[in-house]
């Protein structure tokens, strides 16, 4: 068998212009800015800011967004030029396939999976915060008990208690699974709503808490290099240039979502201005947001505050505690959150059932992942399936843990997605290109580099979640996918007629 067989560039193509056909080019540059700044402003910047900074950078956590805006700025233009040559809904797993052939398409679709899984069980994680924040400060009853609503491996920070099951967030993990199985989808003036709120929650951060700043909390602005070690016995890189690029990896949990503009190639009106103009201008206008915002949140609060009683729902606290009179504020914050954290979990509930429903079309994943629901049309099995694994993470696992599993294995599937802009430049020259990467291979090849540098700050720890990760997936590919990969078998589909997704009796 032939490890990095690949399939057909004419084939996809095909595929793309029969499926694609009734897509229209109504996109405009400010347009594709819009949809960017409302993709990536979501949990990350209220969870990972706080985290970043108590564990690794101290208020340096801004420098850390800086790096990480670069690495997407640089991945985002890789992902332009493929999603624009390969229309396939703008999949890394479909990219990889094309230029690195069935392995490699394996390894960046278990890593989408990884992404996925435990993105969602990320923010389910925060949502469980910022609910016990709603039930404490805003309605002013008690919080759900520390056992119910942490993992087994946290402890409270007296020592009295031990966690067993984060039930609520294997609660709204659940809900909406069977939401996306039903096959409800947002309106798009709830969607809208949603991003407006989540900016000007932003705004009002900044423009409200310069005031409170106190500049103590900002000296010294770079630590020094050393170690912090937590109350559960971790320890980081903390300060100097490894807590930097730690903190870099740690935030770059709040840029995920970016890549959306990339797909939207074959809808903008002239791809090949308006793609880096959406791209760029949305992570530029969210840089500066993100680095105001983490200037403003670790000169409100110290850095102590976010090692202890300020670890959870840490923007809330902060204003709650800090900023006189404007409690307000705080509770708007923590209403707001919990609506836009849920928006969060279920487009990553959906786009991780895409990747399972992909992978079973070829055959590498059992095929009732591809099977749809008689009544709602949906693939219900992998949904269900996906609802135990998200729900696994979300309940036992601790959110430092499952975040940064996520940017470690996202940005792996960056560093991938630029070395497949070099492979299909030299094995198609000719394929038509909306969109070109600018500077090739520079421009991919300091993607690959600025990644790079961000997973190696992330610690060996990181390193070796995703190792074991990634060997599971290999074990899985070998003893079962390569046997059953359509591709593998010779099985060619006829691009006008493409296999309809089995629907169960």
């Amino acid at each position: 068998m032939n490890l990095f067989l690949k399939k057909s560039i004419t084939q996809l193509l095909a595929d793309a212009k029969e499926t694609d056909k009734s897509l229209k080019r109504t996109l405009s540059a400010s347009s594709l800015v819009a949809l960017g700044i409302g993709a990536i402003i979501g949990a990350g910047l209220f969870v990972r800011t706080a985290a970043a900074a108590a564990q690794h950078a101290g208020p340096a956590v801004t420098i850390g967004f800086l790096i990480a805006s670069i690495g997407c700025a640089l991945a985002g233009l890789c992902y332009a030029e493929l999603s624009s040559s390969i229309p396939i809904a703008g999949s890394a797993y479909t990219y990889s396939y094309a230029t690195m052939g069935e392995l490699i398409a394996w390894i960046i679709g278990w890593d989408l999976i990884l992404e996925y899984a435990v993105g969602a069980a990320t923010v389910g994680i925060a949502w469980t915060e910022y609910l016990n924040n709603l039930l404490v400060n805003v309605i002013g009853t008690s919080p759900i008990p520390y056992e119910l609503s942490h993992s087994p491996f946290e402890t409270s920070l007296d020592g009295l208690h031990t966690g067993i099951i984060n039930l609520p967030a294997l609660l709204i993990v659940t809900i909406l699974t069977f939401l996306l199985i039903k096959g409800t989808h947002e309106s798009a003036l709830v969607n809208g709503i949603i991003v407006v709120a989540k900016v000007a929650i932003v705004i009002l951060i900044i423009v409200i808490g310069w005031g409170f700043i106190n500049p103590v909390n900002h000296t010294p602005y770079i630590p020094p290099a050393g170690t912090y070690t937590d109350n559960q016995g971790i320890t980081f890189d903390y300060g100097g240039i490894l807590g930097i690029l730690g903190a870099a990896g740690v935030v770059f949990f709040a840029f995920i979502g970016f890549d959306a503009v990339s797909t939207t190639a074959q809808e903008a009106k002239d791809p090949k201005k308006d793609m880096p103009i959406g791209i760029l201008g949305s992570l530029a206008v969210c840089t500066v947001l993100y680095i105001l915002f983490g200037h403003v949140l670790t000169g409100v609060a110290s850095i102590e505050d976010f090692r202890t009683t300020g670890r959870e729902a840490s923007v809330a606290f902060a204003i709650n505690k800090y900023m006189t009179g404007y409690a307000w504020l705080g509770h708007t914050v923590t209403i707001a959150i919990l609506f836009g954290f849920s928006s969060v979990i279920l487009v990553m509930l959906l786009g991780q059932s895409r990747v399972f429903y992909a992978m079973s079309c070829d055959g590498l994943m059992p095929k009732m992942f591809s099977q749809l629901h008689p009544k709602y049309k949906t693939p219900y099995k992998a949904n269900l399936f996906i609802l135990i694994l998200v729900g696994l993470f979300a309940a036992f696992v601790p959110g430092d843990i499952v975040g940064d599993m996520t940017s470690i294995g996202t940005l792996f599937a960056f560093m991938l997605v630029c070395g497949a802009v070099i492979i299909l430049r030299k094995t198609n020259p000719d394929l038509p290109r909306q969109f070109k990467t600018p500077w090739v291979p520079f421009v991919p090849i300091a993607g690959i580099v600025v990644c790079g540098l961000m997973i190696y700050g992330l610690g060996w720890l990181n390193w070796l979640r995703l190792f074991i990760w990634l060997a599971i997936g290999l074990a899985i590919y070998f003893l079962y996918s390569r046997k059953h990969s359509l591709l593998q078998k010779g099985i060619l589909v006829d691009p006008k007629d493409p296999p309809a997704p089995k629907i169960e009796e």
